[in-house]
């Protein structure tokens, strides 16, 4: 793994041969209007990429983005890989590999999942400020490579609480609402059960989705700082669990893409 990893960055330093961003985004489902603000200066298809997975999702366009985001150099996922579609977990995170090869110390990540919080409704923005992992694959699970990692990296705070802080500053001087929450990440792809969901919520958790915590634990493994937040696209409240298929959460992805867009933005331009 550690020599398709060092093959692959050394592949795209000679595609992008520019000073290496320290920042990386992943845009997940319905949220790649962010796209829209960078000042590209190359995209590669992953297919084009040496030992990257292809994206197998509707919605999900599959392309790696360099480029800048305001005066900030950034890489851009747009489109990420799934443990549902197939992959095993190092596929799942190879690019989170291949990222920290390449220099990048920060990482912000974005995705749609539904609410369990009572509180919550379809369209609110929850800054993940930890999670629950119940994938029935570990991403660290097998060999660790020391240039990689720790064999056992502390968890303790896994999402910047400094990033946080800037994004609720940043969301309460555009008068945007965000929540802040617990996310459970499952394997998928079934939307969840109502005593799923019950479950979910009594250990703790505040919205469920079917990504994120893999690449987030990858991120950490290699010491990236990690800033997160859900677009909450479909609820699982006790007593009103809705009706989920992935165009529903689409829309409500892309009706909440602004807010999400220009919380995004701004962090990055000014951390």
């Amino acid at each position: 793994m550690l020599h398709q990893i060092q093959e692959t960055a050394a592949f795209l330093k000679k595609v992008f041969p520019h000073p290496m961003p320290e920042t990386a985004i992943i845009l997940g489902t319905g949220l790649g209007e962010l796209v829209n603000h960078i000042d590209i200066t190359k995209e590669i298809a992953y297919e084009d990429i040496p030992h990257f997975p292809v994206s197998t999702v509707e919605g999900h366009s599959g392309k790696l983005i360099f480029g800048s985001l305001g005066r900030k150099g950034i890489v851009a996922m747009q489109g990420r890989f799934h443990f549902y579609e197939g992959y095993d977990m190092k596929q799942v995170t190879f690019p989170v590999r291949v990222m920290k090869e390449l220099g990048i110390k920060h990482l912000f990540v974005s995705n749609a999942a539904g609410g369990m919080n009572p509180d919550f409704a379809v369209g609110d923005l929850m800054i993940i400020r930890d999670h629950i992992n119940l994938f029935p694959e570990h991403p660290l699970r097998g060999r660790n490579f020391e240039e990689l990692g720790v064999r056992f990296p502390d968890m303790s705070e896994v999402y910047s609480k400094r990033l946080i802080g800037k994004a609720v500053q940043i969301a309460a001087a555009h008068d945007i609402v965000v929540r802040q929450g617990v996310y459970v990440g499952t394997q998928g792809p079934t939307f969840e059960t109502p005593a799923e969901y019950r479950y979910f919520r009594i250990i703790g958790g505040d919205a469920v989705g079917m990504s994120t915590v893999p690449e987030v634990i990858v991120a950490r493994h290699g010491g990236m700082e990690v800033f997160a937040i859900s677009v909450i696209t479909d609820l699982g409240v006790e007593g009103i669990v809705e009706k989920a298929s992935h165009e529903e959460v689409q829309k409500a992805a892309a009706a909440a893409q602004p807010k999400m867009s220009l919380i995004m933005k701004e962090l990055i331009e000014q951390f």
